[in-house]
């Protein structure tokens, strides 16, 4: 039983350790080719479930609903 613990204590550092590399893997990557942009964080973007305050402020509500009026329109004039 108590090796069954450990064991499961290891492979978790393992996963987090290896979670690390790719997280430094994926930087070193955007370094060295800047022509793809930046790496992606964790956390870095809300992905529209931002719980921002102000809905009306969030710029991907925003677009969101640019995006959707813009679908609305064209499927307007689509029917005429």
């Amino acid at each position: 039983m108590l090796l069954n613990t450990f064991i499961a204590i290891a492979l978790i550092f393992l996963a987090l350790l290896a979670w690390i590399l790719v997280q430094h893997a994926a930087r070193r990557f955007a370094t060295r080719h800047p022509e793809f942009g930046p790496a992606k964080e964790e956390g870095g973007g809300c992905s529209l479930l931002c719980l921002c305050r102000d809905t009306n402020k969030c710029p991907k509500q925003k677009l969101l609903k640019a995006f959707k009026s813009q679908n609305q329109n064209s499927a307007s004039i689509e029917k005429d």
